[in-house]
C-alpha cells in the first residue's frame, strides 16, 4: 500500500498504523507520542498528542476524515494522505493537547531527575503555551514508594498507562494499575502491595515524564553531566537480554537504563539485576559511547559529537575596558579582612 505522509510516499504493509509509517519516512514529520510504545501491545490511543489529518482517506473512498485521527491506531490504506506537521489544524490540536497535559502536571523541571529526556519536556518546548488559563488548584499526591528501588511520584504522572502494560505484558501478579475514575484517576498498587518482581524496574524506562523514579540515581546527578556507554554482562535471568546503557561521571557509574531507540523506546528489556545491583565497571563489558539525536540536551557538548570552533566578529569598541570591569567587579586587588563584620 502507498501512504502519503506531508509529501513523501512510503510503501507499507497492511496493518501499518499512521504513526508507524511516518516512522519509516522519519524527521520532523513524525508525530509526537506520549502512551504508544511499539514494544507493548494494545498501547496507544490515550494521549492524543499525535493527531493528524488524514485529507484523503484512499484510493477508493477518497473522502477527507472529518476529524483529526489518532496516528498510533489509525491503520494505512492504499492511496491515503495524511497532514501532520504541515497542517494547521494539527498544531492547533497538539498545543491544545499539550496544554492539557499540563493542568496537573507541576513545573518542577529543576528538581526532577526526569529533566533532559523528558518526552513532555520536548512536546511542551514546541507545542507549549507559556501562560496557563487553569485557575483552579492542581491535585496533589504524596510521594509514595511502590518498591524497594522505585518511588512514584503522583503529580507529574500523565496516565499514559505504559507502566500498568509493561507490568501486565513482563511479569505474572500485577499489583498496580489504574484507580478511581475521571480527574481521580491515578496510578497506585493494591493494598499492603509493593512491586518486587524482577522486570519491575521497567516501568521506569517507559515512563514518558518524571511521575517513576530510580531510588539508586534519585537526586544524584543531571542526566547531561553522565557519559552514556553501551554495555553487556551474561545475565542469567530469564528474559533478560543484559544489552544496557551504563551513564558513568568519572569512574563511577551512577545508573543503568535500558537501551532506547530514537524515539526513546526501550529495545530489549532488562531484570532488576542489571538495573540497580551492578554499579561495578568490573561488572560490565563496556562497548563504546552511546549516540544521541542531536537535539538532545544531554548530546550537548558531548564529547562523541564533533564541534566546530566558532569565531565570533564584534566592533572592537564594545569590548574595550571589559577586563578593567571585570577586576573591579570581583575586587581582586582588594585583600579580604577576615577581621571586619561587614566584609
Amino acid at each position: 500500500m502507498k501512504v502519503t505522509i506531508d509529501g513523501q510516499s512510503i510503501d507499507v504493509e497492511p496493518g501499518t498504523t499512521i504513526l508507524q509509517a511516518a516512522r519509516m519516512i522519519g524527521g520532523d514529520l513524525v508525530p509526537p507520542a506520549m502512551c504508544y510504545y511499539s514494544k507493548l501491545k494494545g498501547s496507544g490511543g490515550k494521549c492524543r498528542c499525535c493527531l493528524v489529518e488524514v485529507s484523503k482517506g484512499s484510493e477508493a473512498d477518497p473522502r477527507p476524515m472529518p476529524k483529526l485521527m489518532a496516528s498510533c491506531v489509525t491503520g494505512c490504506m492504499d492511496g491515503m494522505e495524511v497532514n501532520s506537521k504541515s497542517s494547521a489544524r494539527v498544531t492547533e490540536a497538539r498545543k491544545s493537547v499539550t496544554e492539557f497535559l499540563l493542568i496537573n502536571h507541576p513545573l518542577d523541571c529543576p528538581i526532577c531527575d526526569q529533566a533532559g529526556e523528558c518526552d513532555l519536556q520536548n512536546l511542551s518546548f514546541e507545542h507549549g503555551n507559556p501562560k496557563s488559563r487553569f485557575i483552579e488548584e492542581k491535585r496533589t499526591f504524596e510521594p509514595e514508594d511502590i518498591g524497594p528501588n522505585i518511588q512514584l511520584h503522583m503529580n507529574r504522572c500523565i496516565l499514559c498507562q505504559r507502566c500498568v502494560q509493561v507490568a501486565d505484558q513482563l511479569t505474572d501478579n500485577r499489583v498496580h494499575g489504574v484507580l478511581d475514575r475521571g480527574d481521580h484517576a491515578n496510578i497506585s498498587t493494591g493494598i499492603s502491595k509493593a512491586i518486587d518482581n524482577e522486570f519491575s524496574g521497567n516501568m521506569i524506562d517507559v515512563c514518558p515524564v518524571g511521575a517513576l523514579t530510580d531510588k539508586t540515581f534519585r537526586f544524584k546527578s543531571r542526566v547531561w553531566f553522565n557519559k552514556p556507554y553501551n554495555a553487556h554482562r551474561e545475565c542469567t535471568t530469564p528474559g533478560c537480554c543484559g544489552k544496557t546503557t551504563v551513564w558513568m561521571f568519572g569512574g563511577e557509574i551512577q545508573r543503568v537504563t535500558g537501551r532506547k531507540d530514537e524515539y526513546h523506546e526501550v529495545e530489549e528489556f532488562i531484570c532488576n539485576s542489571c538495573r540497580f545491583e551492578h554499579k561495578n565497571v568490573n561488572d560490565w563489558v563496556i562497548e563504546g559511547p552511546r549516540e544521541f539525536e542531536k537535539d538532545s540536551v544531554i548530546n550537548q557538548n558531548n564529547y562523541t559529537q564533533k564541534l566546530e570552533k566558532v569565531q565570533i566578529d564584534t566592533e572592537k569598541n564594545i569590548l574595550m575596558g571589559r577586563d578593567i570591569d571585570r577586576k573591579k567587579i570581583s575586587m581582586a586587588e582588594i585583600p579580604l579582612n577576615t577581621n571586619n563584620k561587614n566584609s
